[in-house]
């Protein structure tokens, strides 16, 4: 993949709108100047929680692209994490 093309999750739409509107209204008062900065600064929060929880607080050893599944859920994996 060149370094140009994107890379990362997807969003419903929806909840992309959400995430436009409020880095729009309040981007520049919490730091984030784009969606970008929105979602790296999510991401990274969710990470040293999970870091925390399952890993002693530790980083795992880095998995290379390609060595996960692709794609999208289930629909059972999507029910049953729909109630989280």
């Amino acid at each position: 993949m060149k370094s140009t093309e994107k890379k990362g999750p997807y969003f419903t739409e929806g909840d992309l709108e959400q995430i436009r509107a409020a880095v729009q209204a309040v981007g520049k008062l919490e730091g984030y100047a784009s969606i970008t900065d929105f979602v790296e600064a999510a991401a990274r929060r969710e990470l040293r929680r999970l870091q925390r929880k399952y890993n002693n607080g530790r980083k795992w050893p880095g998995i290379e692209a390609g060595q996960l599944r692709p794609g999208r859920r289930t629909r059972e994996e999507t029910a049953r994490y729909e109630d989280r």
